[in-house]
């Protein structure tokens, strides 16, 4: 690591970050935040065209993106896309993984094939994506990779066992994977974001009695703003957290604490 007075460890110049999930929400600002960074970004979804907007919010900065789009319950669409990543680059530095699915039944119903599928998408695609983009960075002996875990990676929540069991994994593998590939210079740590302002929170926003209860619970008492995670994921991405591994780091307005 360069110690010179000039270096900015939070710098991104030069670097490529590859994160699912990033047509909107969490994973759009995650991926408009690396690039403001200056990483170039390949933005990953679940159809084609799907992250045509957060690449053009990247361009406006002057970096380059590239769209690719899979199904995460799909493994071989899976090893398509990272396939087609290699051949627009020729590395990746940064994995976010942040592409996930939810579905809500009460445990004693809940259907097998949504179960399997929110695995699927949640826990088994972060693992093949780590293990696949992971071996090019255990050969660079170097790579960031930053799965995106959740506040039901330390409670249970009500009526989504799966979600709860996919995230709880995705902390478990992060552990695993750091252990093991922490050596090779390739840190493998997590987020776990509270509530934050998206469209897929839009209707705990909209109940008046779900969204006064969150906000009590807060210790900040608000909601969080897409854009606040973006310091947490630079951090995590840039050699600013080259020492750091296996950590699930919680940006959360303090809900855990209370």
């Amino acid at each position: 690591m360069a110690t010179g007075s000039d270096q900015n460890i939070f710098s991104l110049k030069g670097k490529i970050a590859l994160v699912t999930g990033a047509s909107r929400g969490l994973g759009q600002a995650i991926a408009v935040g690396l690039a403001q960074a200056g990483a170039d970004i390949i933005c990953c979804s679940s159809r084609i065209g799907g992250t045509s907007e957060t690449a053009a919010l990247i361009e406006q900065l002057g970096q380059k993106s590239y769209c690719l789009a899979a199904d995460l319950s799909q493994p071989e669409e899976i090893r398509t896309l990272v396939a087609q990543a290699y051949k627009k680059v020729n590395n990746i530095d940064v994995l976010v993984n942040n592409g996930g699915t939810i579905a809500r039944h009460p445990a004693a119903d809940f259907p097998l094939d949504e179960w399997n599928k929110v695995i699927d998408v949640n826990l088994n695609s972060v693992f093949l994506l780590c293990q696949l983009v992971g071996k090019q960075m255990l050969e660079n002996k170097q790579g960031k990779i930053i799965n995106i875990a959740s506040m039901l990676s330390f409670q249970g929540g009500i009526t989504v066992p799966a979600y709860t069991a996919s995230k709880h994994g995705v902390v478990g593998l992060t552990k695993a994977l750091a252990n093991e590939w922490a050596a090779s210079n390739v840190q493998v740590n997590a987020i776990a974001p509270g509530y934050f302002r998206t469209d897929n929170t839009q209707a705990l926003q909209d109940n008046a009695d779900r969204n006064r209860d969150i906000e009590k619970r807060i210790p900040a008492g608000k909601w969080g703003e897409p854009s606040q995670l973006v310091g947490a994921v630079t951090f995590l991405a840039t050699q600013a957290s080259d020492y750091v591994n296996g950590h699930v780091l919680a940006v959360d307005g303090g809900w855990l604490a209370r």
